[in-house]
């Protein structure tokens, strides 16, 4: 995935696209409606084109038009480096002979991927992905705006807000991703079947049955595992190294399993700012020194093996965990899996998420940590803008006020916001023990996190989404451009080849409004 030049990206990425389609017929799978998930698969769109120029014998406009209409794409990052672009000659060295069947000059060909916002030699793989897909969606309500801003230069002729990408955000598959521990807790309380009602409101409003005592002891039997998979892995790490004894020794003792405990594992991307909780080490130091009311930090993650910042980002974690004062208190693992992910999601009491906004598309980390009665405190982006938006504070902190900075000032800005609500917030509820021995309010807000959050943003709700919004329309749509040999689609491109090309000499000489002419 990672390895390689961009010549050997983009091999592989014919690869993904021609040959993914290829290997679906050679099993013999012919799909109506496609779905490209990312500009990667792009060229699957020429291959679908391709195709049907050659069993309807119709034109490429006429096989562009019934291909795309049984095609969506989904684009998932508005960050540049999730969006391949190509130089044109390395696009042309590869599709030279490809270009042939489809009947396309090469200006035509480049023409499917040129952006008009950059330079028009390099050919982008999401912009061929738009123009050969008629449902185009983000992954949350704000990357869709985001988006549509982004692409705007496609359709000059219109608004931003009429750019046709749509979204739908993204879910997870929530048994996935619960502790065994909860999942037990749910079947004992919902009943065998909640597993395939995972979108049901009401199922999960039932969470409110399930006594405090229970929902505690199984939450704070999650910390300890957590605590006791950290130091184990610590221990392996150091053991690998030839740590020497007393080096061991302390490994065995990172972490309180009764204190509050927060996670932040995610791919190093710098846009995620991993480092926003250390850009004042003395307060974070007086806040983990309190013996009273401790606290702890968890974190975990790659960097892409390119990404030299992203690399740094992880030197710094691991050199404040090193530091005399926080030792024990903030912890880096390594060799980030979905094991540790799921333990992670499970143990901790809090979610932190600091994207520079709006960077996150979706994130779905923090969604399989709501399910797990895991409060979040995060920047409103991707998801977590429109959670907040639908439930505010019971489900856990916003991190400003949606805001979006444009320099590293804004980095200080939320970095005192976060700050502020650990002290004056997050701790106190968490350490309030004035109803018995238990958080009584913190419980409350776990449950509310559920009821709210796994309702919402599960798989089951987000396929159902796709298939009523895209996938049945788009095989709807298929099925009458290519029925009676493509009859409609022929129709429909040299119906847009007239109107383009009269376009130019229409004018308006009477228009009325309200009962008003003008000329």
């Amino acid at each position: 995935l990672y390895g390689g030049d961009r010549e050997f990206r983009v091999r592989q990425e014919i690869m993904l696209g021609i040959g993914g389609i290829h290997a679906l017929w050679a099993l013999g799978i012919s799909p109506r409606v496609c779905h490209m998930n990312e500009g990667h698969s792009a060229f699957l769109g020429l291959e679908r084109i391709r195709r049907g120029m050659e069993e309807l014998q119709i034109s490429f406009d006429a096989a562009r038009e019934a291909s795309a209409a049984g095609t969506v794409f989904t684009t998932h990052t508005p960050v540049p480096a999730g969006n391949d672009i190509f130089d044109r000659n390395l696009v042309l060295k590869y599709l030279e002979p490809y270009r042939e069947p489809l009947g396309l000059t090469q200006d035509e060909l480049m023409s499917l991927g040129v952006d008009p916002s950059l330079q028009p030699d390099l050919f982008s793989m999401p912009v061929l992905a738009i123009r050969t897909a008629d449902g185009r969606n983000g992954v949350s309500a704000l990357h869709g705006e985001v988006s549509r801003a982004m692409y705007k230069d496609l359709w000059p002729e219109l608004p931003v807000h009429e750019v046709p990408v749509e979204s739908v955000t993204n879910g997870i598959h929530v048994p996935s991703w619960l502790s065994d521990e909860m999942s037990a807790l749910y079947t004992r309380y919902f009943g065998e079947g909640w597993r395939t009602r995972t979108d049901d409101v009401e199922l999960w409003r039932r969470i409110f049955e399930i006594p405090d005592t229970e929902l505690w002891a199984t939450h704070v039997h999650r910390r300890q595992r957590l605590v006791t998979l950290c130091r184990k892995r610590l221990r392996a790490f150091a053991e690998r190294r030839d740590a020497n004894p007393t080096e061991l020794a302390a490994c065995d003792e990172v972490l309180d399993p009764h204190a509050l405990t927060i996670g932040f594992a995610r791919r190093f991307a710098t846009y995620k700012r991993a480092n926003l909780l250390l850009s004042d080490i003395d307060r974070l130091k007086r806040l983990t020194s309190d013996t009273k009311r401790p606290i702890q930090f968890v974190f975990a993650g790659k960097a892409h093996p390119q990404d030299r910042m992203g690399k740094d980002l992880i030197r710094e974690i691991v050199r404040a965990s090193r530091d005399a004062d926080l030792r024990g208190k903030i912890v880096f693992l390594e060799d980030y899996d979905m094991r540790v992910g799921r333990s992670l999601v499970a143990g901790v009491d809090v979610w932190l998420n600091t994207p520079r906004r709006p960077m996150e598309a979706s994130g779905t980390s923090g969604m399989k940590a709501a399910a797990n009665g895991v409060l979040n405190v995060s920047v409103l982006d991707g998801w977590w803008a429109e959670a907040w938006k639908k439930h505010g504070w019971p489900i856990g902190w916003a991190i400003g006020h949606g805001e979006e900075y444009t320099d590293v000032a804004g980095d200080h800005i939320e970095a005192e916001v976060l700050y502020d609500l650990l002290e004056r917030e997050i701790v106190p509820l968490f350490y309030d023990r004035a109803e018995g021995n238990l958080p009584r309010r913190w419980i409350h807000k776990m449950k509310s996190t559920i009821a709210a959050c796994a309702a919402d943003f599960n798989t089951v709700r987000m396929v159902k989404e796709y298939a009523g919004s895209y996938y049945v329309p788009a095989v709807t749509r298929w099925r009458e451009l290519t029925g009676n040999g493509a009859e409609k689609a022929r129709e429909l491109s040299e119906w847009r080849s007239r109107v383009k090309s009269a376009f130019g000499d229409v004018t308006v000489r009477t228009f009325s409004a309200r009962g008003h002419v003008a000329e």
